[in-house]
């Protein structure tokens, strides 16, 4: 086992200025199951890459353990990776494919027959050793493909959205066998995906990049309390984070008849950030008329336009933009219908209108 550390490594694409990975400083414990998360172009993909040897660095250097490997080889870097397809030998069964990587490198046949064994138990494919892929489902196929990363016992996994070829039901059941399994092997794993929900259920921290910058490192209890700027803000949590640009006036930010006082430092405008389930139906505050009710049993969520038009929406243009209310499920309002909402001030979240960073 080993940490792995990126210290300010950069990578610049031929042809391009700006960097797809741009000075990149982020450790993972020893241990730890990190995942890295962003929208599509962020640089996640690009930084997993690096780790591996994939991608080459321009700037900066990555660490495995004691060792600088950023001029090392993949194959002698003592990683493991698994990719978005599953990428397995059609000819070979499943024990075959899962012990293939030992047998290129010498492995004696007892030795790869125990390894698989082991791995195979911890995945459930005891009974499914002698099928060839085509006679698996595409969960199946997912282990077989994490077993033959696990037979390697390397020091650092390196997994690449792997569950984006599931349908969603699957997705959920074995994101939450895999970061079981993580916890119960204890190896560093460095983990990438688009999806936020998925990062927040399975990452021991959470690395959210945009544009190449690493935005925020935390716990992912820490990102949704605590996000330091706008961005992650919005794109932690779901629903999304409401996120109105109010004007200040007197020393507080007004959203509609509610007052929200911002420190001394804000301007003219700031950011008034509050998740859905921050707000609650009132008499004073500011009015939402109500375009699209999603009852999930129970859950309710009113989507609707602020009805004065001072409210801008910070991350969203004024035709697509939402407020998003969390509802009592078994009294929602009807659409078309303008409802009044204020905001519980301890889930208020403000920031800086014009660099986005966090004021409280």
């Amino acid at each position: 086992m080993a940490s792995v550390v990126f210290d300010k490594a950069s990578r610049i694409y031929p042809g391009t200025t700006k960097p797809a990975v741009d000075k990149l400083d982020l450790t993972v414990n020893d241990g730890e199951f990190l995942v890295l998360v962003g929208p599509s172009g962020c640089g996640k993909s690009t930084s997993l890459r690096m780790l591996a040897g994939l991608e080459e660095i321009d700037t900066g250097s990555i660490r495995i353990g004691d060792k600088d490997v950023t001029n090392v080889a993949p194959k002698d870097r003592d990683i493991a990776m698994v990719f978005q397809s599953y990428a397995l030998y059609p000819h070979m069964s499943v024990a075959e494919n899962m012990g293939f990587a030992l047998k290129i490198a010498g492995i004696d046949k007892a030795e790869r027959d125990r390894r698989v064994t082991e791995a195979a138990k911890l995945l459930d494919l005891v009974d499914y050793l002698d099928r060839k892929p085509k006679a698996l489902s595409g969960g199946q196929r997912q282990r077989v493909a994490m077993g033959r990363a696990i037979v390697r016992e390397p020091q650092v996994f390196l997994m690449d959205e792997p569950l984006s070829n599931l349908d969603a039901k699957l997705r959920v059941a074995t994101r939450t066998q895999i970061a079981a399994l993580q916890r119960r092997l204890g190896i560093t794993t460095v983990y990438v995906t688009h999806d936020q929900v998925e990062a927040m259920t399975m990452g021991d921290r959470v690395a959210v990049l945009k544009d190449g910058l690493l935005q925020q490192v935390d716990t992912p209890r820490n990102l949704y309390e605590k996000p330091q700027n706008a961005f992650v803000a919005g794109f932690i949590g779901s629903p999304a984070m409401n996120l109105l640009t109010a004007p200040v006036s007197g020393g507080k930010a007004m959203l509609g008849g509610l007052g929200i006082a911002v420190p001394g430092s804000a301007g003219a405008s700031v950011t008034v950030g509050v998740r859905p389930e921050g707000f609650a139906p009132s008499s004073t505050g500011f009015e939402v008329l109500v375009e699209v009710v999603e009852e999930l049993g129970a859950d309710a969520f009113v989507y609707g336009k602020p009805v004065d038009k001072a409210l801008k929406f910070a991350n969203a243009s004024e035709e697509l933009g939402q407020v998003i209310v969390r509802w009592d499920p078994k009294s929602p309002p009807k659409i078309g219908q303008t409802v009044t909402v204020t905001a519980n001030t301890d889930a208020v979240h403000l920031f800086d209108a014009a660099s986005g960073k966090r004021l409280n």
